[in-house]
């Protein structure tokens, strides 16, 4: 088997145990925001738990030779001040206007939930209008006028320390903040699926790294991400004959897959849609702030807040700020989207 069958072959299972993980905990982000302004933190320990998990494997392999963070996509000698926070906030926002993240959207849509095909399609088309059509002039021009370098690219670096050092100095502690709710512990569901969301970020950055090593064509470094691939999914179905089959489209149909074996066994698949054009609508621009949000932050809630950070990348840690803000503002507060329709719906 070639070094890219493996890796795509990788990609399909990391995506498979998203997808199940995903379905029977209902692990996401925005439901965490959510449920913690409500007075229940499960989610959103179990989210920084995946965080600390994806930190300190990614960070120990890296410091094992397994692979080089320089070459991944968050690793970068510059960063524009405006678009990537601006990203990040219309990410955020825009998950709450769509009732979840990228991700989250294609575990539902694994589930029956037909409103996810909507969010799917529009963010993919977001992304892709962002990333190389009618918007990618604008975005190139605003993250070129507003660059700046970075004398140190990263945590690790900024405190003079090894990535594993480091890793081990936050990642302990935050695990161990997760941990110190007496509720979170006492839900299994919400702790597993921390831990082997957490734990199938440096799966990823092996399977590219490692199985997709090649000196002459060498696999893309990547891990768990759902912005452009989700665009590039699209590209494939429609173009399939044209194009190459990516880790990042493997991983997305794993967890369609996932998510829907999962819901067949649970008995949990039920066909849902709109309530009216109204939720439709706001669906819509949601997805398509998602899409264009996520391509000027380099990443999703889990690209940049999970992925990014397990790199000790410092745009990552700005990007995901941003996002959290989005959200809470979405959530919460004078922009809350319960005050902007009366028919806004629970998280799923």
């Amino acid at each position: 088997m070639s070094h890219i069958a493996l890796t795509l072959w990788a990609g399909v299972v990391i995506g498979l145990l998203f997808g199940a993980v995903g379905q029977a905990s209902g692990f996401c982000l925005l439901r965490g925001v959510a449920n913690s302004a409500k007075g229940d933190s499960r989610k959103l320990r179990a989210f920084v738990l995946a965080m600390a998990t994806a930190l300190l494997g990614t960070q120990w392999l890296a410091a094992l030779g397994y692979f080089s963070l320089s070459n991944s996509l968050y690793i970068t000698p510059s960063f524009s001040w405006l678009a990537l926070p601006l990203g990040g906030l219309l990410f955020g926002y825009g998950m709450a206007l769509a009732n979840g993240c990228g991700a989250r959207s294609l575990v539902l849509l694994g589930s029956g939930n037909l409103r996810s095909v909507v969010v799917v399609m529009c963010l993919g088309i977001g992304a892709y209008m962002a990333l190389s059509g009618v918007l990618a002039p604008g975005r190139i021009y605003l993250e070129q006028a507003t660059s700046i370098p970075l004398t140190t690219q990263d945590i690790a670096g900024l405190v003079a320390l090894p990535g594993w050092a480091v890793a081990s100095l936050l990642g302990l502690p935050i695990a161990a903040w997760a941990f110190s709710s007496a509720h979170f512990r006492a839900s299994p569901r919400d702790w597993v699926s921390g831990l082997i969301v957490g734990s199938l970020v440096p799966a990823g950055w092996y399977a590219t790294g490692v199985l997709g090593f090649d000196d002459f064509e060498p696999v893309r470094l990547a891990s768990l991400t759902f912005v452009a691939p989700i665009g590039a999914s699209l590209q494939y179905v429609m173009l399939s004959t044209g194009t190459r089959l990516s880790f990042g489209v493997a991983v997305v149909g794993g967890i369609i897959l996932g998510a829907l074996i999962t819901a067949l066994i649970r008995r949990d698949f039920h066909w849902q849609g709109f309530q009216g054009p109204g939720q439709m609508a706001r669906s819509m621009v949601g997805a398509m702030m998602m899409g264009v949000g996520g391509v000027l932050a380099l990443g999703c809630s889990i690209g940049q807040g999970i992925t990014g950070m397990s790199t000790l990348a410092l745009p990552s840690l700005i990007a995901l700020l941003c996002i959290l803000l989005g959200a809470c503002l979405g959530v919460k507060g004078p922009l809350a989207l319960s005050h902007m329709a009366n028919n806004h719906r629970s998280l799923h």
